[in-house]
């Protein structure tokens, strides 16, 4: 199977985007849970989630920033980049069956490191945003 390399720094340019949406099931939270080993009562036990400010289980707050991956691995820059940094600041819960979508926009390019730096935004389904950032990335060469 042969693949096709991202985008390089040269062909990047300012205010490109990409984006990848994803809806969250009970299935997901569960897995995540798994592999990472947080199984706090919040996101895996809707009676315990019920006596909190929630109301209902919530998915990890790592589920949804963990949708950045195939945007900046497989779309923007795409196979090949290497991720230097994230910020992320958690702004809305994500419930179970959240649609939610990972944008990236291209707002620097940094010629010393042959970089890009892109603000993120999560959205819902209902366009509030649930979580925001910023990435350091080195595109394929």
């Amino acid at each position: 199977m042969s693949y096709q390399k991202g985008k390089t720094f040269q062909e990047i340019q300012i205010n490109d985007t990409a984006s990848f949406s994803k809806t969250i099931t009970e299935t997901d939270v569960y897995l995540f849970a798994g592999i990472s080993g947080d199984f706090n009562p919040l996101h895996t036990d809707e009676e315990y989630a019920k006596t909190t400010v929630f109301g209902t289980r919530i998915a990890h707050g790592g589920l949804a920033a963990s949708l950045l991956a195939p945007v900046l691995g497989m779309k923007l820059p795409g196979l090949g980049t290497v991720a230097l940094e994230t910020t992320t600041k958690f702004r809305k819960p994500v419930f179970f069956g959240d649609t939610i979508t990972c944008k990236v926009e291209v707002i620097e390019k940094v010629d010393r490191l042959k970089a890009v730096k892109m603000k993120i935004i999560w959205t819902n389904q209902k366009n509030e945003i649930v979580s925001k950032g910023e990435t350091l990335v080195i595109p394929p060469s």
